[in-house]
């Protein structure tokens, strides 16, 4: 009986062995599998007193994971910056492609160019060609604001498509960790393929936006977007949505102010506050906070109307306050420029040349006191380098204040540019750690292969001599 007995027992101890090798193999086959994570089988030995009929042995336990969450964790908080320095890359570079700043195109060139019509106008105050070359220049100048201010609004377009894309992304994802939670719930909790398609899930969700994950005592995780609202639940997915909100507090009767981009719960409710990091976060300061402040919202015009609009008021007060002819009567300047003054987001998209000027209606003349034939003309010459405040805007000339704001984006634009590099490196050193704890080395498991290899081939031994020892003590039998 003890002989069967020990066979027996030697015979499960195989069976822990021959499991264990299992392990070793599946280990080193996902060796490259995105999110796996090193498994080890417990052995538990079992307790040994012949006396009581207690022979020994082995029994497998539990197989152990070697994730590490906190490794895990840093991970993602480094793949969440790489996601947003990424984005803010790819979209300062358009920004600053539609501020053209070259010497010959883009608003600089064509200001520099009506100035200087405006200068050589005032050396012949009666030339037509002199005047018609102000009406050209400052044509083009028109044409500059509205190539610049529809660049921004594609800029703007592509940034909202992009929003509802990163949004689809993350429904798509949470679709995925719902449906990875139910297969928990209702197959094996330590199933190491699925867990790594669940942290291998989550790693890509933190690229396109800041979230929290928390174990449950089921084996599933519940995931919070932005923190806060509800995304996976259990087996249950909340879709996000996004929309284009129009800006609170408008005067009745105004259209045509640039929306505002929001993030809506499952239940409909404004969340866009808390999305800050990723992909998504960016696009949302991009089109809420950058471009807001070149084309406009509903707090403010945008600078890029703005310049439009005080260059244009400026250049149309001094020719209007100027004369065409000495008369008598005298005749009065006309204005050059026109814009839609009933919404000051739009005055760079609607700036145009007063319909009813023509050269002969420029008017050189500056009455005075102290009069002088080609006074408006040297006026307008001057607002290239502005002696006060009043020909120029928020203290600088028209092109230096151009000019601050493309520096402004290209800045930031070098800024993003660092950033994406250094979380590049922050991504591969996270990694990196995190593979030391819990990836899958070839030579440790190497090592394992052979120490379970030879303790399977003793106890393979073991069973063949006791199979022996046991045929011979039932042949000994009458």
């Amino acid at each position: 009986m003890s002989l069967l007995s020990s066979l027996l027992s030697s015979a499960g101890v195989l069976s822990v062995y021959d499991r264990a090798v299992t392990v070793v193999q599946n280990n080193v086959a996902n060796v490259s599998t995105p999110g796996y994570a090193s498994q080890s089988l417990t052995l538990n030995a079992l307790p040994f007193d012949p006396g009581a009929g207690l022979l020994g042995g082995l029994r497998a336990g539990d197989l152990e994971t070697s994730r590490n969450q906190f490794a895990e964790a840093a991970v993602r908080r480094q793949q969440e910056s790489l996601g947003a320095a990424a984005q803010q890359s790819a979209s300062l570079g358009t920004i600053e492609s539609a501020l053209d700043l070259s010497a010959t195109s883009g608003i600089p060139a064509a200001l520099g160019n009506l100035f200087s019509s405006f200068s050589a106008w005032s050396v012949n105050p009666a030339s037509g060609s002199s005047r018609q070359a102000v009406i050209d220049n400052a044509q083009q100048v028109v044409e500059s604001f509205h190539t610049a201010a529809s660049k921004l609004e594609q800029a703007a377009s592509d940034t909202e498509r992009q929003i509802g894309q990163t949004v689809d992304q993350i429904n798509a994802l949470g679709a995925q960790l719902a449906g990875y939670n139910a297969q928990r719930r209702a197959g094996d909790r330590n199933d190491p393929s699925l867990d790594a398609k669940i942290q291998n899930a989550l790693e890509n969700l933190s690229q396109l936006t800041n979230f929290t994950s928390t174990a449950e005592a089921d084996g599933t995780v519940t995931v919070l977007a932005g923190g806060q609202t509800p995304l996976v639940i259990g087996d249950h997915h909340y879709t996000l949505s996004d929309r284009l909100a129009p800006p609170a507090n408008l005067p009745p009767g105004t259209s045509g102010v640039p929306p505002t981009a929001t993030i809506l719960d499952a239940a409909g409710r404004d969340v866009t506050a808390q999305f800050t990091g990723g992909q998504v976060g960016a696009l949302l300061d991009m089109h809420n906070r950058v471009l807001a402040s070149f084309r406009g919202d509903g707090a403010q015009p945008g600078e890029l109307s703005r310049l439009a609009q005080t260059f244009a008021d400026r250049v149309n007060s001094i020719l209007t306050a100027g004369n065409i002819s000495d008369g008598p009567p005298p005749q009065p300047g006309a204005p050059l420029f026109t814009y839609d003054a009933s919404n000051a987001t739009r005055v760079a998209a609607t700036l145009a040349l007063d319909p009813a000027i023509a050269a002969g209606q420029l008017a050189p003349i500056d009455p005075g006191p102290p009069y002088a034939s080609n006074g408006t003309a040297l006026k307008l010459a001057a607002l290239a380098n502005p002696q006060n405040a009043a020909d120029g805007i928020d203290n600088t000339s028209y092109v230096e204040f151009y000019g601050t704001l493309a520096a402004g984006v290209g800045r930031a634009l070098s800024h993003a540019n660092d950033q994406q590099d250094v979380q590049k490196q922050l991504v591969a050193q996270a990694q990196s750690l995190r593979q030391q704890v819990s990836g899958v080395s070839l030579d440790e498991q190497a090592l394992r292969l052979i120490e379970f290899q030879r303790a399977y081939q003793a106890n393979a031994k073991l069973v063949t001599v006791l199979s022996e020892m046991t045929l011979t003590a039932v042949n000994l039998l009458p």
